[in-house]
């Protein structure tokens, strides 16, 4: 069975949506997690914005980055440039992308714009993990290529 993993630094928002997102839209075909350089907790902001897409990602929790798992990927997607940067070196096998998207978490302002700045990082995820499904579901060269 394929594996996926998003990487990121506190493994608190944008790599905890990814997760949710792969999870919904992969199925049960793929196996699919998230992980961190550092636990941060889960943000309570990813897990409303999610929920406004209709995905519960309330479950899910921080974890550090499994070297097991990681080596054992068929992709790994980095969501931000210190986990890109500090990520631990994976076989060539491993297909490496990166997604630099801003940190919600880091937004500043009224509660609806930090909420906004969280729902326009969930969109291009949802975007991102969108091209990916479509890239397993009809190109062989997405697994070990």
């Amino acid at each position: 069975m394929p594996q996926i993993y998003f990487l990121c630094t506190g493994n608190s928002c944008r790599s905890q949506m990814a997760e949710g997102f792969a999870k919904q839209m992969l199925g049960k075909q793929w196996r699919v997690a998230s992980a961190g350089l550092q636990i941060d907790g889960l943000n309570p902001l990813a897990v409303k914005v999610m929920a406004e897409r209709g995905v519960d990602i309330s479950a899910q929790y921080s974890k550090l980055i499994d070297p097991q798992y990681l080596r054992s990927s068929d992709l790994v997607v980095t969501l931000c440039g210190d986990a890109r940067d500090r990520c631990p070196a994976v076989p060539a096998t491993v297909r490496r992308l990166h997604w630099p998207l801003p940190d919600p978490a880091a937004a500043t302002g009224t509660d609806d714009e930090v909420l906004q700045v969280f729902r326009t990082v969930r969109d291009d995820i949802a975007r991102r993990v969108s091209e990916l499904t479509q890239q397993a579901g009809c190109d062989q060269e997405f697994k070990r290529g």
